[in-house]
């Protein structure tokens, strides 16, 4: 695992920075996993009024003013290569294919069967690491992420009756399945970039690219579904939803999975995602008196376990 540090101080000597500098490749992305959790139960709050192309557009366009006003007060003007912006444009193509495969997906298809789906984004995350970064894995990290993804199963087969993915409809499985490869992908042609750069401006460029080739495809899917914008509900949970999603499960969210990159290898943050769907379980159980399966508390220990295997990992 490679995590940043600052070379010349020595391994038997700490500090407050050490320690922030190994641990918030965790503290990050975990973060990012509980704002993603909290997507389920925002979506209750009536935001499936808004038909999903539409609504991928609108979050990402107030993430993306977000992550905008942030990155100007906070970094000097660039001046970028030719290949660094095609770079940036590549990840907004990357994204927004996930964002509308995620969320036709997820249309098609049902709650159990998009969760589990989704569980398989870590597992694209790694292959894509070691094939086009070169990452290599320790084998402590091998067994946490096996052992992760296994509890993460048991948290999902609790909640869910996984054997309805047998009667899915073949196009959502399809679709959710492209946006777990290409949110990977994401995640891992990020990392030079992050390099080059930084999180937040990564994220920012990536998120503003973007925004018009969701807006190209608005028109579009509301062509299609006979949808007009004055149809659409702008009522108070609509505009919460948005809000949240904007501002929280894109612009903090996408960043904080950035962070994480700029400490570790994608191979390595991606067991963190895993974290999503416990937190999903216990915010419904909170704010939506949802009962939590039989397995939860079981599955969730065991993830917990393969989660700590990866951030107690000796630098």
């Amino acid at each position: 695992m490679t995590v940043a540090s600052d070379g010349g101080e020595s391994s038997e000597s700490s500090s407050p920075n050490d320690f922030l500098s190994r641990y918030l490749f965790a503290l990050a992305p975990l973060a990012a996993a509980t704002l993603w959790g909290g997507l389920y139960v925002v979506s209750k709050w009536g935001f499936e009024a808004v038909p999903p192309v539409t609504l991928a557009f609108a979050r990402v366009a107030v993430g993306a003013a977000a992550l905008w006003v942030v990155v100007r007060l906070t970094y000097p003007s660039r001046s970028f290569t030719r290949r660094d912006l095609l770079a940036f444009a590549g990840l907004g193509v990357l994204v927004s294919g996930s964002l509308v495969t995620q969320f036709l997906g997820t249309d098609l298809t049902t709650a159990s069967q998009g969760s589990l789906i989704t569980v398989s984004t870590p597992v694209f995350t790694v292959l894509l690491g070691v094939v086009f970064l070169g990452e290599r894995l320790s084998a402590r990290a091998v067994i946490g992420i096996g052992v992760a993804t296994v509890g993460t199963l048991l948290v999902l087969s609790g909640q869910y009756d996984l054997t309805s993915l047998a009667g899915a409809a073949t196009t959502g499985i399809l679709l959710l399945i492209v946006a777990s490869v290409t949110w990977a992908g994401y995640t891992v042609y990020g990392k030079p970039l992050i390099e080059r750069y930084s999180a937040l401006e990564t994220a920012t460029y990536s998120t503003v690219a973007a925004v018009p080739m969701l807006a190209f495809i608005v028109p579009i899917e509301l062509a299609v579904t006979d949808t007009t914008l004055s149809s659409i509900p702008l009522s108070l949970p609509v505009l919460v939803a948005i809000g949240y999603l904007g501002l929280f499960g894109t612009a903090a969210a996408w960043y904080l999975w950035y962070k994480g990159l700029e400490y570790v290898d994608a191979s390595i943050i991606s067991v963190f995602f895993f974290a999503q769907p416990v937190v999903g379980g216990l915010l419904g159980a909170a704010f939506l008196g949802e009962q939590l399966g039989s397995l939860f508390v079981v599955g969730g220990v065991v993830m917990a376990a393969g989660v700590y295997l990866i951030a107690a990992e000796e630098p």
